[in-house]
């Protein structure tokens, strides 16, 4: 049998190194520079956690959380904010800077830079496929076959994998075997994974509530004009629908106009959306609950997320920071991504056996 040990960099709740392990890889350790990330990371995956950047990280470290006759594999998931339109758009632009020249971008650098001086068998990374239309992903790509890596990735749509959301992410395989294949579509659009199989369920909420037996099962509280408009809003629609006395004066300009899917209520039968890091507001996106006058509860959206029901994202019968683990859960790589991607690797390995 063959021996597989993985490191998980950027490793944020876990949700990459959880997917990896229910594929069957062994995932030693995970670093990520969030303290926050420690308890859940620890927890679920019963795997080391080190509070340090990979700026900071060499190979020399890494090397010595691979046992010698382990294939060696290198994930990650560096944070994606700096290549979405968004933050091309505004982000470098307010702060005066080049977005091309923002020190954002290092962290792939630096990915980069841990791989040459680790060399693993294999390396894969997850990321928005917005990355792939800047010049940093085709150097990155460069360095890696300078060292004799073979290169694929795939946009993937997670609903072909059983991802309750509208998702689309980019898959990375280095190898030095030969060409990693993505697994195939587990799913289609007869049998899409949906809203109402994956939260119906849960016990109902009011605005603002916490389910007396799992604390994560809590929603943040609306406004009385927020209430007033999720309970103008249908499932699938928009804040077209509400009367007009209700409307954002934002959204009457001709600049908030095309932001049709804030304010939005989730379809059941439907997957639901992306899942953010302001996932748990109503006004962020299309994070209102199909039925309920509330945005979804944490535990909702870590559900979407894949993870499953009792993955604990902080110590029991200890107070948590409502957003902090709202962005853990809408940071975190979707768990059953993660156990396409640790198939597509097993498959590769297997097959080269």
């Amino acid at each position: 049998m063959v021996n597989i040990s993985a490191v998980d960099l950027f490793c944020g709740a876990g949700g990459l190194t959880h997917g990896l392990r229910k594929a069957g890889l062994r995932v030693n350790v995970g670093y990520d520079i969030d303290p926050v990330c420690e308890f859940p990371y620890k927890y679920n995956n019963k795997a080391e956690f080190i509070l340090k950047s990979v700026e900071e990280i060499k190979g020399v470290d890494l090397v010595k959380h691979f046992p010698e006759d382990h294939i060696k594999v290198i994930a990650g998931c560096a944070p994606c904010q700096p290549f979405s339109n968004y933050s091309r758009r505004y982000s470098d632009r307010a702060s005066g800077r080049s977005f091309y020249h923002s020190s954002k971008w290092k962290l792939l650098d630096d990915f980069a830079r841990i791989v040459k001086e680790c060399m693993p068998d294999i390396v894969t990374m997850e990321n928005v496929p917005q990355l792939q239309q800047h010049e940093v992903f085709e150097k990155f790509i460069i360095k890696l076959k300078r060292l004799k890596y073979f290169i694929t990735f795939y946009e993937v749509n997670c609903q072909d994998y059983g991802v309750p959301q509208t998702r689309r992410r980019l898959v990375f395989f280095a190898s030095k075997f030969g060409e990693i294949d993505l697994i195939p579509p587990t799913h289609d659009r007869d049998n899409y994974e949906t809203v109402r199989k994956t939260i119906y369920h849960l016990e109902p909420l009011k605005t603002g509530e916490s389910s007396k037996t799992d604390p994560l099962h809590q929603c943040s509280k609306l406004s009385a004009l927020n209430l007033r408009r999720i309970r103008a809003s249908k499932p699938g629609g928009s804040w077209r629908d509400w009367p007009e006395d209700l409307i954002a004066k934002c959204h009457t300009k001709s600049s908030g106009k095309s932001y049709s899917s804030v304010y939005g209520r989730m379809e059941w039968d439907s997957p639901g959306p992306t899942i953010t890091t302001q996932c748990f507001g109503f006004g962020n996106g299309r994070f209102g609950h199909p039925k309920q006058d509330r945005a979804i509860s944490l535990r909702e959206a870590a559900l979407l997320q894949t993870f499953p029901e009792k993955y604990q994202f902080f110590p029991p019968n200890e107070s948590f920071a409502f957003t902090k683990i709202g962005r853990l859960i809408g940071n975190a790589v979707p768990v059953k991504l993660g156990e396409v991607v640790g198939k597509s690797i097993l498959n590769h390995i297997q097959q080269r056996s």
